[in-house]
């Protein structure tokens, strides 16, 4: 069986879809007809959504209730907020500005009105706890109320996506109360600029998105071993030095062959900016300042404040590195300096500390940390942790901040007035409760949207395994192990992306949306309320909102998958999609595929050659961009990496970019880096004389805290890519040299022995992958009459 072809991802700014047919550019052109004007006279008005049917809203409310009659909202219809309520004034202000976007219409703001309008009020007497709103849509039209104002923002989000289910005005509005509250007070999103940079206008567009989605929390890692992103100006250092670091393998050479510096930082002002931006969309920033580990960058500036006083570079590796903070009152000057600053930028409640990975490696073989640690009467290293934990919240607390930090903060002991944000699974968060400690639900193996969203050949880089969109909207953030009492200490839930393998600012928004549409549901809905398949109905408007916006949204969920296998003297092909959402429709003429082409039922008998375009429509609109796979023999007799296995089962599989060419598009290829090895089962191989395999060589930049400490390598040697049948154990049946060449993807033939039927092929490179990590692209069958 094939699968489609590949969709590169480069490092400019969109990504290529069939033959240069951009996502964005499909789905404005074919669902809106081109681009939103104002409405004319005499418009008939679109059907908001149809009337006794809940608001398409995400996330979902907590009350709705159906009205009589409607209320059309057109260019003309003013919106109200009196002078004396300046929450409704930057309310109403902020949906006009909304609306501008989402249909090209922009309304007029005034402070009074006697006939129909949209009202912005603040109520103080309104029952409805804090950033809830009353949302009243009746035939004299319609009124916002809440007791603060973010409770008005969010009724004029709600609003403004109701208005948005179509792409102009004017829009009939059926009668409905909404009384709607959230559900969790802590909705957070962590994005991790320490590994990657993003620009200060890349934040403020997820800002909007999640403010958006009424997320209130931005959670800002800036700090890690890759790099130290906030300016602090009492140690210049921190942003001369470590905020840049040369990368690993080419992309860190420049043409001439010296090293290349990559970084940058946020200027206190740029973070001030970024603070008052979120602050007026209701959004907390919560900044993160690792300690004591993930601090090498940190360390390179400062190498006295160090757990072994030498200077590291800054990391161009990924994972767990050794480098941790000193245990000495200079140390603790110097992290109280700067978290006095940072405090200074960022008046939010809570300072984030890390205090994960803390690998001892260090603290461990350093006689001076160990006669401290025994000094101070602690058992063992974990405890040092503890108290270097709570001696910084002593700091923070006597500043009246609170100290939130990973689970790892509860080994040795939890300081007292720490909240704990439990990313190892749910245990954390139980324990932290049972503890009386407040919990921010986070476990990786949901929440973190740095991993793929599918196993697609067209997804860019990403973390190990699968976390799809349904996963994530399945997800409940609090512990069934807690009764009543400890589950009031959940504050909320959050989704992380980090960056490592997330390298531009289009893969940021590829990554995070719309599974932050899924998570601000579950933060925010009552849990009764949720419901699969009445949030991809709703999550279809959403994700033209997302193109409107600009935003780059993973169409992953919905888009048609086109897989093929020979039969007879053609082939049988099946579409699929990963949700099974909406209607798959196809074409065989290499025409794009529309509402009106043939609607996929059953497997399809095609000839040879056929180019195969299918996409999934909902409502008669596009869910995503058409894929297409030009089905012949080769592509038969092709396998791309994403659809080979790997051959063990304890795999730790990512997905991995080439670190070449410098600038412009790069290969994207899973690779498993403990055992890099492809698994073909049941390649068929009757006819077959040579197998040709697209191959590149990845940096190995990985760390392992203590355990990659003063590992030797053997020495260098050729390399050859091997092929095994049956499975992976035993000797080689063909092998040929991996030549170097100039190109970033390299070819190797190798000529198989005669074999006939079915088999398993293992396909490996000889020699240390820790020395330059091989992997495949894609792998040909060739038959005689085609073999190199």
């Amino acid at each position: 069986m094939m699968e489609q072809m590949k969709v590169k991802w480069g490092a400019a700014s969109t990504v290529a879809v069939g033959k240069a047919t951009g996502w964005a550019v499909l789905l404005l052109l074919a669902a809106c007809g081109g681009p939103a004007g104002d409405s004319g006279p005499g418009s008939t008005p679109v059907e908001a959504f149809a009337a006794g049917t809940p608001p398409p809203l995400i996330p979902a409310p907590a009350q709705a209730a159906s009205g009589q009659g409607h209320f059309v909202v057109e260019a003309g219809t003013p919106v109200v907020a009196a002078a004396a309520d300046p929450g409704a004034q930057a309310a109403a202000g902020q949906f006009i500005a909304m609306l501008r976007e989402g249909t090209g219409v922009s309304l007029r703001q005034i402070e009074s009105a006697t006939g129909p309008a949209i009202v912005f009020a603040t109520d103080a007497k309104l029952e409805s706890r804090p950033e809830g709103y009353a949302l009243d849509v009746s035939a004299q039209g319609i009124r916002i109320t809440a007791r603060d104002g973010a409770g008005l923002f969010y009724g004029g989000v709600s609003l403004w996506q109701l208005l948005t289910t179509a792409d102009t005005l004017p829009v009939r509005v059926p009668a409905v109360r909404i009384a709607d509250a959230p559900r969790f007070g802590w909705r957070g999103f962590m994005l991790d600029s320490a590994r990657h940079i993003q620009s200060v206008d890349e934040i403020k567009r997820l800002l909007d998105q999640m403010a958006r989605h009424k997320l209130n929390v931005f959670h800002w890692h800036l700090t890690d071993d890759q790099g130290w992103r906030l300016e602090i100006k009492r140690y210049p250092k921190l942003t001369e030095k470590g905020a840049w670091r040369i990368p690993a393998g080419k992309a860190g050479q420049g043409a001439d062959g010296k090293p290349v510096r990559y970084g940058g930082f946020y200027t206190q002002a740029e973070a001030r900016e970024i603070v008052e931006y979120a602050r007026q969309r209701h959004i907390t920033v919560v900044p993160e300042i690792e300690m004591p580990g993930h601090a090498q960058s940190a360390i390179a500036a400062y190498p006295e404040f160090g757990a072994t006083g030498q200077a590291p570079p800054v990391s161009p590796d990924w994972g767990v590195n050794t480098w941790l903070y000193g245990v000495e009152d200079p140390t603790f000057e110097f992290l109280q300096n700067v978290l006095t600053e940072v405090m200074d930028i960022f008046p939010g409640q809570y300072i984030h500390i890390g205090g994960d990975e803390a690998d001892k490696y260090q603290w461990r073989n350093s006689p001076r940390i160990q006669a401290r640690r025994k000094a101070l009467g602690l058992a063992d290293d974990m405890q040092l942790q503890s108290w270097f934990i709570k001696r910084i919240e002593t700091f923070l607390v006597a500043h009246d901040r609170r100290l939130i930090g990973w689970d790892e903060i509860l080994e040795g002991g939890l300081p007292p007035e720490a909240t704990v944000m439990s990313w190892r699974g749910m245990e954390g968060a139980v324990e932290a409760a049972r503890q009386g400690h407040d919990v921010v639900l986070s476990p990786s193996n949901v929440t973190y949207i740095n991993r793929m969203q599918s196993e697609e050949s067209d997804e860019p880089p990403g973390h190990d395994y699968t976390t799809t969109l349904e996963k994530v909207y399945a997800f409940e953030p609090v512990p069934p192990e807690l009764d009543a009492n400890q589950a009031k200490h959940v504050l909320g839930t959050q989704a992380n992306l980090w960056t490592e393998h997330v390298r531009t600012e289009p893969r940021v928004e590829h990554m995070a949306f719309p599974r932050l549409s899924a998570l601000a549901e579950i933060a925010w809905s009552p849990r009764a309320t949720r419901d699969w398949d009445g949030f991809l109905q709703r999550l279809a408007p959403q994700m033209r909102r997302f193109q409107r916006a600009g935003i780059r949204a993973a169409d992953s969920a919905f888009a048609a998958r086109i897989r093929a296998r020979a039969e007879g003297q053609g082939a049988q092909v099946t579409l699929l999609n990963q949700t099974g959402f909406g209607e798959l429709r196809y074409t065989t003429d290499g025409s794009e595929p529309t509402a009106q082409s043939p609607r996929y039922q059953q497997a399809l008998q095609v000839a040879l050659p056929t180019t195969v375009k299918a996409n999934a429509f909902f409502q008669g609109k596009p869910l995503a961009a058409p894929r297409e796979l030009r089905v012949d023999a080769r592509t038969l007799r092709t396998r791309e990496a994403e659809y080979l296995d790997a051959c063990r089962k304890d795999s730790y599989v990512l997905r991995l970019e080439d670190d070449e060419p410098r600038e412009g598009e790069r290969a994207v290829v899973p690779v498993d880096i403990g055992t890099p090895c492809w698994l073909w089962k049941q390649a068929p191989l009757d006819g077959i004389a040579a197998l040709s395999a697209e191959v590149l060589d990845l940096p190995y930049n990985f760390q392992f805290g203590g355990d990659s400490v003063g590992v030797v390598l053997p020495p260098a040697g050729p390399v050859d890519l091997q092929v095994r049948v049956g499975g992976c154990d035993g000797a080689p049946v063909a092998s040929a040299r991996v030549e170097a060449t100039e190109t970033a993807v390299k070819r190797v033939d190798v000529a198989l022995p005669k074999m006939t039927g079915a088999q398993d092929l293992c396909l490996r490179f000889s020699g240390d992958h820790r020395r330059v990590l091989w992997a495949i692209d894609r792998v040909e069958l060739r038959p005689a009459a085609e073999a190199p």
